[in-house]
């Protein structure tokens, strides 16, 4: 691919959003080529008064510096015009976007950060084997849900997170979902209509490499969902897990199935403090063996619980899902429901933000629920797909 990315005489700095090394060019450039949904990063050198990016004719930047992308191919005419009363300028040029010349996955490309929260299945899935560091777990876990690999994995209790991406920009799409994620969701067979079952929803954040630099370290948004507004949503929440003292003394319940049930002590910013029981049906650490760290905290939204104890002993545990927008949160065959759009994404203060798309996506537990015999509540995901691109 031909990258051709300094136009120093009008002032105008491009770069690509690439491995590549850019190079210079000292006459003024008014081609560029790049792949569909990869980024070209122009940044002006000049200042004035204003900016305005046209695309095709239409308008669609006042800021200073522009990312270009496009999801279909074409030659794209682009305009910059810096408004100043002292030194105007109006550069016209030309983007033709080209096919990638390797075909991009539907499917996730990488995991960047794995970070459980304390759990049942913790150090299970993935699975930890002595003297695992974090990058073996993080390995563990790319090899699970990378690809067409379909291997469940944990993210623990309230606030454990996963975050990847695909080889490639997810664009966001006007009017349409953007990516699916699986879970293990599903529906209780007595009342299936009531959609309750084993739903443990996943809350989904989003970030947009807008410093192109391939890693995470943009600004996140949530993906607001059907829960977002409900009164018993909590908001900014946060919780601190405490490791386990391996001294004390197990605690079990007179159910016969919680072996101890002050194993891991937490508080929250509600005022809250508890414990994460052991259960007896998994007897490993429930805390991430590869971490060394004594406190573990974690930060976001806090969904309302979602269980209901229809047997009133805590025998016999049912979690309703919420209406749309989690994961793990509908059984997989509810392609719509496990569906979702970059265009419901929020900032911090609930205002909506508008993204040309995503490449980096994160998953963390939303509820903050211990359900008796069953345990916490924990998101569970096995793969994610691009909408957008052909299943081959």
């Amino acid at each position: 691919m031909n990258h051709k990315l300094l136009i120093p005489i009008l002032g105008l700095a491009v770069s690509s959003c690439s491995d590549e090394i850019p190079t210079v060019s000292l006459g003024i450039d008014d081609v560029y080529y790049i792949a569909r949904m990869q980024k070209l990063d122009l940044r002006p050198a000049f200042t004035g008064d204003k900016y305005e990016w046209i695309v095709n004719g239409k308008p669609v930047s006042d800021n200073r510096d522009f990312i270009f992308i496009a999801s279909e191919e074409g030659v794209y005419d682009v305009e910059l015009r810096i408004l100043d009363s002292f030194t105007p300028y109006d550069f016209e040029f030309k983007v033709i976007v080209l096919h990638e010349e390797i075909e991009y996955s539907p499917f996730i490309y990488k995991v960047y950060e794995y970070c459980p929260a304390p759990g049942q299945f913790v150090n299970e899935m993935p699975k930890y084997e002595e003297g695992d560091t974090y990058d073996d777990i993080l390995q563990k876990t790319e090899e699970s849900i990378t690809g067409t690999n379909d291997i469940m994995i944990t993210l623990g209790g309230y606030g454990g997170y996963v975050t990847f991406g695909f080889d490639h920009t997810v664009i966001n799409v006007a009017g349409q979902n953007d990516f699916r994620i699986w879970g293990n969701c599903f529906y209780e067979a007595s009342e299936p209509e009531k959609k309750g079952g084993s739903a443990e929803p996943g809350i989904v954040m989003v970030s947009y490499d807008a410093n192109c630099n391939g890693l995470p370290d943009d600004e996140w948004y949530e993906l607001k969902g059907s829960e977002y507004a409900n009164p018993l949503t909590i908001h900014n929440y946060s919780i601190t897990y405490f490791r386990p003292d391996p001294l004390k003394k197990e605690i079990s319940d007179d159910s016969g199935f919680l072996t101890d049930i002050e194993y891991i002590p937490w508080k929250d910013s509600e005022g809250t403090e508890s414990f994460l029981a052991k259960n007896s049906f998994h007897s490993q650490s429930y805390w991430p063996c590869w971490t060394d760290a004594d406190q573990l905290q974690f930060s976001g939204t806090r969904l309302p619980e979602n269980a209901e104890d229809r047997s009133g002993t805590g025998r016999y545990y049912v979690l309703y899902s919420f209406d749309w927008g989690y994961v793990d949160n509908h059984p997989n065959e509810f392609i719509d429901l496990n569906s979702f759009d970059i265009g419901n994404a929020v900032d911090r203060f609930g205002n909506r933000i508008n993204l040309p798309g995503a490449d980096f996506i994160r998953v963390y537990t939303g509820i903050n629920q211990y359900c008796g015999w069953l345990g916490e509540t924990s998101t569970e995901l096995s793969r994610a797909q691009d909408l957008h691109i052909s299943l081959y």
